[in-house]
């Protein structure tokens, strides 16, 4: 693939970053719709969420089918929908298309052969995925720079689902963005990371159906009057760190956690959003571009322009949204740069050579010329937080980001001990709400006098992340 206007795009090899670029159709040698059947859509295959999931490790055409069942037509038996969702990992309460398995029947005779990738992608594409008229839209839920978001339903399995649909110019294509999300997501499969169902290309757009959620935590904390349980707080806190440990371990940064980034669902499930900054990471000393995430969540050192980061740029992210889930307010809601700079140093005192080595030799830092501010008792900002939850607070907002505690070290600590030992040997995909002891309280500030004295809120269904 030649270099185009876009200069990279992060799973295409010998280009360089740039956030909000679009990468030009007319210079590449492959069409995005054939990069998107190429590369991305032969590895997906559907998962019992409802619609898509990893496909087999192989490269070969001819894989074997992903679920491993080899099933054999022997004489005239007849091919049932059981046998079909088995075959193609499809979910049980999937509608198959009327006639359907009839055809099947009469065309497919090598129905026990192994499954061939471009087998599956056509039988998949003759039930239904991978089409517009699949999907219903319902309701508009934002819209962005380059995308509209649409609540709509599944045909297929009846569920609500959001369609996140990136208008693509006639000379300039897709944004790097998109691209960027969809290559990622399509390997991240677990139950605090927002599901990629399906993916549908046309002349005129890209639409990405993502599994459909609620809220996003901004607005559940406007919901809620900014006053949040404290229980909430540490099951959505370790939900987030749940998230990001396992994106972590494969080495993939989010590089824009916000509150508007993370989704929840009715039964308080939240999921990390909105992956179109995020990239895959293996050299740990590669130079990164430093207009990554939005102001009032960025760490000092990419404020400062360092461009060499790692998992530990998320993790600053992470301490600012969990200060103000417990504490109701942002926690460094700078208007600029320098400003955001200031309020950082006036809580945490401005840094020095023994607090964080290097900063004295930054341009950035000394052509500011901060006054020498001296470290706040952060419990006086946060007082709901107790010893436990002010000193993981402080593990994230270290100067120095190799010193921040890493997602997985921080479900470890004693603030998350009251959910229990097995929160911690939950499997990837499984829920943390399958666990008894774990309940959301009901939030102080809840403005709904629906909301039940105990056990699950309802809220309304109203949003999912619209930005790109």
């Amino acid at each position: 693939i030649q270099r185009s206007h876009c200069h990279y795009v992060n799973h295409l090899p010998g280009l360089s970053p740039h956030s909000h670029c679009l990468l030009s159709l007319s210079t590449l040698s492959l069409s995005f719709s054939a990069f998107l059947y190429v590369h991305l859509l032969p590895n997906m295959k559907m998962g019992s969420d409802g619609e898509s999931d990893q496909a087999s490790g192989t490269s070969s055409d001819e894989v074997q089918s992903p679920t491993g069942v080899c099933l054999r037509n022997r004489g005239n038996r007849r091919i049932s929908a059981e046998d079909l969702n088995k075959r193609l990992s499809l979910p049980a309460d999937i509608r198959i298309p009327d006639g359907y398995l009839e055809k099947l029947q009469l065309t497919s005779p090598s129905f026990d052969q192994p499954l061939s990738r471009r087998s599956r992608r056509a039988s998949l594409s003759e039930i239904g995925f991978g089409k517009l008229e699949t999907y219903i839209k319902l309701d508009k839920l934002g819209e962005g720079t380059y995308a509209t978001v649409f609540k709509g339903r599944s045909k297929l399995t009846d569920n609500l689902v959001a369609l996140k649909e990136i208008r693509l110019e006639h000379e300039e294509g897709a944004p790097c963005t998109a691209i960027r999300e969809v290559s990622l997501l399509k390997d991240l499969k677990h139950a605090n990371i927002v599901t990629l169902h399906d993916i549908i290309h046309t002349d005129k757009s890209l639409t990405l159906v993502f599994e459909y959620l609620d809220k996003d935590l901004k607005q559940y904390m406007d919901d809620c009057g900014n006053i949040l349980s404290m229980q909430n707080v540490k099951i959505f806190l370790f939900q987030i760190l749940r998230g990001l440990a396992y994106c972590h371990r494969r080495k993939v940064l989010h590089r824009d956690l916000k509150p508007q980034n993370l989704l929840i669902n009715d039964r308080g499930e939240l999921k990390l959003a909105d992956f179109g900054l995020a990239r895959a990471k293996s050299v740990p000393t590669k130079t990164y571009s430093n207009e990554v995430v939005t102001l009032w969540y960025r760490p000092p050192d990419v404020l400062l322009g360092s461009s060499e980061y790692s998992t530990q740029i998320d993790m600053w992210g992470v301490g600012c949204i969990f200060y103000e889930m417990a504490a109701g307010r942002p926690l460094f809601p700078g208007s600029t740069v320098e400003d955001e700079l200031h309020l950082i140093f006036r809580l945490l005192g401005t840094p020095t050579e023994d607090t964080w080595p290097g900063v004295s030799s930054m341009d950035e830092f000394k052509s500011y010329k901060f006054p020498k501010y001296k470290t706040q008792p952060l419990i006086n900002h946060a007082p709901r937080l107790d010893t436990d939850g002010v000193d993981l607070l402080l593990s994230f907002l270290k100067y120095e980001s190799k010193k921040r505690m890493s997602a997985d070290e921080a479900m470890r600590q004693p603030y998350f001990r009251s959910l229990g030992l097995r929160a911690l040997a939950l499997p990837e995909n499984i829920s943390l709400f399958t666990l008894k002891e774990v309940q959301l309280q009901r939030d102080p500030g809840y403005r709904s006098s629906n909301f039940p004295e105990s056990g699950e809120w309802s809220p309304p269904r109203v949003s999912v992340s619209a930005t790109m």
